[in-house]
């Protein structure tokens, strides 16, 4: 089920959308520098040379140099899924700007110095983004969490998002009330490959295998059909789920970091040892600082206190 709404608050007590419209981000204003610098002209006279309005300028680490090693010379090269899922991208357009990710996208390209037709979107796998080897794009966002095994094979960013894993089933399921001992004796799910699958078999080490899923398309449809007592997901798209796509569902609560395993710190995909990786770093240290970084979180992916600690006995 796919809404057309551009802004998604899950509210667990009546399990409804509150649905508000975003506004547009302004242009940035034009660069103050002066002609004489030190990145190369480009053909278009109306574009911004990446990195002369970059807001580390003059750092040491070399990150206003780094904003133009790109695949395409004066673009921007982003990745996402295949479909991209709300609450992250609404409609799969990322290029809309529309979504968590879609927006922090946006937002840390701009500071980057790209913009408009020297921003483009592209699609892959989410585990073919994390294998070692070139890329088709520059950077890459589909909810990948930043872990040490991945490390070896790609560079992160800086996180964009911290969160927690949190935990979906249809009313009446036996993991409604249930406490991290209780699900050790229930059938759970989720998708291949991520915190949330590690989560099920590190810290829950559940007595039956958990059923794992290519993509989460595969496991909403598992849990909608009884396969699955209940299915782990990081909270926003739990909240998500129960809240618009599986109707009967709800978030039985998230899981606290000191339950042990990994919450999400979610962060850019960069092929190993990217040159754009101080500017990505950058970027976000930016939008942290200036609080506009929080604004797109609690526009987007406002969840507040809605899903309570599922306990340890």
């Amino acid at each position: 089920m796919r809404t057309t709404t551009r802004r998604i608050v899950p509210a667990l007590a009546v399990g409804a959308l509150v649905l508000t419209a975003c506004g547009s981000s302004d242009d940035d204003a034009s660069s103050d520098e002066p002609a004489d610098t030190t990145e190369p002209a480009t053909d278009d006279p109306t574009s911004t040379a990446p990195g002369t309005d970059d807001p580390a300028a003059g750092d040491p680490t070399g990150a206003d140099a780094s904003c133009s090693n790109t695949l395409e010379d004066g673009v921007l090269t982003l990745a996402t899924g295949e479909p991209a899922f709300e609450p992250w991208v609404i409609g799969d357009a990322p290029e809309s700007g529309e979504g968590f990710e879609a927006a922090v996208a946006m937002a840390v390209a701009r500071e980057m110095g790209y913009e408009g037709d020297a921003v483009t979107w592209v699609r892959a796998g989410f585990d073919e983004a994390i294998q070692p080897g070139p890329k088709n794009f520059d950077m890459n966002l589909q909810q990948f969490s930043i872990t040490p095994e991945r490390d070896e094979t790609v560079d992160f960013s800086l996180p964009y998002y911290s969160g927690n894993q949190a935990l979906v089933a249809l009313d009446g399921s036996a993991a409604v009330g249930a406490s991290i001992a209780d699900l050790k004796g229930l059938q759970l799910g989720a998708q291949s490959g991520t915190t949330s699958l590690a989560f099920i078999t590190d810290v829950i080490q559940p007595d039956s295998e958990p059923l794992v899923y290519d993509d989460n398309s595969a496991v909403k449809a598992a849990l909608e059909a009884n396969q699955l007592d209940a299915a782990v997901f990081d909270l926003p798209t739990a909240l998500f789920v129960s809240a618009v796509e599986i109707e009967g569902s709800s978030v039985i609560g998230q899981f606290s970091r000191d339950a042990g395993g990994q919450g999400d710190e979610l962060g850019f995909v960069l092929e190993n040892d990217s040159p754009l990786k101080p500017c990505v770093d950058a970027a976000i240290t930016a939008l942290t600082d200036s609080g506009e970084l929080d604004e797109i979180t609690d526009q987007w992916l406002e969840v507040g206190d809605v899903a309570p600690i599922i306990p340890a006995e």
